[in-house]
């Protein structure tokens, strides 16, 4: 493949990505609305046969993405007690052996242009493969991921090695989640650690299940997510050293400092 740049190589894909869908799509000239534009049509796109030339210059163009980030490994996170860590930032800059998804029960993503839920950042991050082998899983299970189970994928064009998928339960806008609701989110945390210590992994990063668009109050999710993650840790022999817990928000950081290391 001749080397081209990140211009050409943003052209490239818009063009095939439009070209597949036989319409026409006006491109908009400035850099930032352009990469808008690749990223939804990412999203957008069904699952199919994408050719070696797309997959090289895709890989190219969001691998070089990533490698500009301030990218986080396990050693740069200072807060931590026993194997539990809590980080601020966004999870698809964490280099860690696997980051974890909040996914839908289809499992292919986020389809939603620009949704900035967690499931579409980390698909739009790790490029059209993801798609490719989480549609895989799903032809082959042949029916819906069930709350609380999980599926582990390759990361492709993150810096992680993997991503764990996991179905969060759905809270509905104004209720309260239910003893159920509650066990399936815990049943979340225990079958990702399982599949991470089936890997023999060394370094998860949680995200905060269920506590998007999915409308699980967040006090109550974060103090299951730890409880849960220290019964594992205590009752389990596991490869894990390091089980992260990455919040984006300063109020998300603010609960979980509360209830891992108290008023210090």
């Amino acid at each position: 493949m001749i080397k081209i740049n990140t211009q050409q190589q943003l052209d490239f894909l818009i063009d095939y990505l439009i070209s597949e869908r036989n319409e026409s799509i006006e491109i908009p000239t400035e850099y930032y609305e352009k990469r808008n534009l690749l990223r939804a049509l990412m999203n957008i796109r069904t699952p199919g046969k994408l050719s070696q030339e797309f997959l090289d210059v895709q890989d190219n163009f969001l691998t070089q993405e990533t490698l500009k980030k301030n990218l986080t490994t396990v050693e740069d996170i200072t807060e931590a007690i026993g194997k539990i860590r809590l980080w601020q930032g966004d999870i698809v800059t964490l280099k860690v052996d696997a980051i974890v998804n909040a996914a839908n029960s289809k499992l292919l993503g986020c389809f939603i242009p620009l949704h900035n839920c967690i499931d579409n950042v980390i698909h739009s991050s790790a490029g059209l493969q993801l798609r490719e082998e989480c549609d895989r899983i799903m032809k082959e299970q042949n029916r819906d991921e069930e709350v609380g189970a999980a599926k582990i994928t390759g990361a492709y064009n993150l810096p992680s090695k993997y991503v764990i998928h996991t179905v969060g339960p759905a809270i509905p806008q104004g209720m309260n989640p239910s003893k159920k609701d509650c066990d399936a989110l815990a049943s979340c945390y225990n079958s990702c650690l399982e599949i991470a210590n089936e890997y023999g992994l060394k370094s998860l990063a949680f995200c905060g299940i269920s506590t998007g668009v999915f409308n699980f109050p967040e006090k109550l999710a974060a103090g299951i997510a730890i409880n849960t993650v220290e019964k594992y840790l205590d009752s389990h022999e596991t490869s894990l050293d390091a089980v992260i817990f990455d919040v984006f928000s300063d109020k998300s950081y603010l609960t979980y400092k509360e209830l891992l290391f108290g008023d210090d």
